[in-house]
Order: C-alpha cells, then sequence, then structure tokens
C-alpha cells in the first residue's frame, strides 16, 4: 500500500468512519462526535474514494458495512485498542497506580467471584477501578471483540471467531434442591427422574438450558419448565421454597449451597459435565498493563475456585 494510503488509515475520516460503522447510521454518529452529518459523510466519501472502493451498503434506514468495510472497521478497532494500551502503558511505567480493567461476565460470576477478586486485587492495587458488564453468554465474546471489554468471563459455547480462550476450568451442570427436598440425600440423580419434579430453568437460548435440552432430546424425555426466568437468583429462590428443581452451575448457587438453603446433587446423564468457563480475550491483542495483571490473577484463582 502506498504511503497516502498507509496515512489515511490514521487520520480524521477513519475516526469518522469507525464511528458510524458502530452506529450503522449518519445522524446517530454526528449526535455522538459533535461534528455536523454532512462533514462525516463527506470524509467517508472521501475515504472510499482514496480505497478505491465502497465500505458501506447505504439503506434509507441507516448504513451496513460491507466485505472492504468490515476489514477497515477490524482496523480501526484494534487501532483503538492499541492506542489505549499505549497510553495505559505510559502510565504504568510509574507501576499500577491508575487504569481501568473492563470486563464482560455471565450473571453468574458477577455476584460472587467477580467483585471479591477485584476486591483483592484493589488492595494491591488501589489506583484501578474496575468496569463489570453482565450480559448473556452469548453477548460476552462480542463484547471483547468489539473492545468493549478486555476480558470476558462466561460458560463456552462453540469457538468463537478472533476469540482467544485464555483459561478454562470444567463447571459441570448440578440439580439444586431444597435441603428437606427428596433429592437432597442422593450421589446423583438421572434426567429421567428429575422431569417429575416441578422444574426451575433458564430461557431456551441459554447455554445450560440448550444442554439440557440436547440431553432430553437424546433420551425423547420432555421439558415442562414450572418457572422460567433469566435471573439465576429467581430460579435458585424458587427451588429453595421446598419441591422445585433448579438446574444451574455449582457457581451460580456457591452462596446458597455454603448456607444450606440449597444442596447441590450431579447429574448422572452423558454430557452433562462438557460445560466449562472460559476465560476470553482478543486473539493478537496485547492488553492494557492493569488489565493484563488482572488476567493473570484470574488465571490463577480461577482453576482453584472449582
Amino acid at each position: 500500500m502506498p504511503e497516502s494510503r498507509h496515512l489515511l488509515l490514521q487520520d480524521t475520516a477513519l475516526r469518522y468512519f469507525h464511528e458510524v460503522a458502530q452506529c450503522g447510521s449518519l445522524t446517530e454518529a454526528s449526535a455522538r462526535l459533535h461534528v455536523a452529518a454532512s462533514a462525516i459523510s463527506r470524509q467517508i466519501a472521501a475515504l472510499e474514494a482514496r480505497l478505491g472502493t465502497p465500505l458501506f451498503e447505504r439503506h434509507p434506514r441507516g448504513m451496513v458495512l460491507n466485505a472492504a468495510g468490515e476489514i477497515l472497521a477490524d482496523h480501526a478497532r484494534r487501532a483503538g485498542l492499541d492506542a489505549e494500551r499505549a497510553l495505559d502503558e505510559i502510565k504504568a511505567l510509574q507501576g499500577l497506580r491508575s487504569g481501568k480493567v473492563r470486563i464482560a461476565s455471565s450473571d453468574a460470576f458477577a455476584s460472587e467471584f467477580l467483585p471479591r477478586l477485584c476486591a483483592t486485587f484493589q488492595r494491591e492495587h488501589s489506583g484501578i477501578v474496575f468496569e463489570v458488564t453482565v450480559l448473556p453468554t452469548h453477548e460476552v465474546s462480542g463484547a471483547v471483540r468489539t473492545g468493549m471489554a478486555d476480558i470476558g468471563l462466561c460458560f463456552s459455547r462453540a469457538p468463537e471467531p478472533g476469540i482467544a480462550v485464555a483459561c478454562r476450568v470444567a463447571a459441570p451442570v448440578l440439580a439444586l434442591v431444597a435441603s428437606g427436598h427428596e433429592l437432597a440425600q442422593e450421589r446423583s440423580v438421572a434426567l429421567a427422574r428429575l422431569v417429575r419434579y416441578p422444574l426451575a430453568l433458564t430461557p431456551p437460548s441459554t447455554a445450560v438450558r440448550q444442554l439440557l435440552d440436547a440431553a432430553c432430546s437424546r433420551q425423547g424425555l420432555m421439558l415442562a419448565p414450572a418457572l422460567e426466568s433469566n435471573h439465576g437468583k429467581t430460579l435458585l429462590n424458587f427451588a429453595a421454597q421446598g419441591t422445585a428443581v433448579a438446574v444451574a452451575s455449582e457457581i451460580a448457587a456457591r452462596d446458597m449451597v455454603a448456607t444450606g438453603a440449597l444442596v447441590a446433587v450431579p447429574l448422572s446423564d452423558r454430557g452433562m459435565d462438557l460445560r466449562d468457563i472460559e476465560v476470553q480475550t482478543l486473539a493478537g491483542r496485547t492488553l492494557p498493563h492493569a488489565a493484563q495483571s488482572f488476567l493473570e490473577l484470574l488465571q490463577l484463582r480461577l482453576p482453584a475456585a472449582w
């Protein structure tokens, strides 16, 4: 690529292009950048002319990246992340006195595990602040890929493009019942028996439910939840009332199991132990100093917690 084209990948036009790529709209990009939409449009048109190719498909309701635009948007995201890292590393010359660690996490880790680990880290590095965003499992990788988060913590799904798994720990699915429930004394329980009880389950779109549905399908079992919720504590507290059975990972119920409010019973069916906890980062990215230090603590503490 000629030198002039290298330079254009660092100019104002690229910043405007990246904002429109994120928003999908000139109007919204204009509001966020405090720049006239016509000026943004001219810069993008000039950028397309210099590259010799369109970057967007233009529709009445917005602008959608085409294949060339996707390539440039990926460059722009990484360039922005590299700039953040450079600033962070300059600050790090004086030690971990300042910085931000951005984490995207499944709900199961946000109640107990992450707050404790963040507090542990801050006792040594009081200038570091954390931004923890709780997302459905299937959205965590996207937050890492777009740079919204430095680190993702979630349950495993299919491999995600552009995502590196920094740490993996087994997290089998369990039946969770009240201490007085008739299943509480069992060493394990099969799904064929479990479906006879009122069930508290996550929605079909979640990783736990998909694993459960697949296992039931293999056996010709029908699931009829008595309560369905995307909020883990709702399911667990419902089960703690007496007769219902919640199906979740041990981490989601760890505090209630510790207090005796719930008992965790392993599921004996094939495949119910195949789910993992994953710590995710963007493939090929060098994390800012604070995020890398927290990642190392996470890699150390996560296996010990299970």
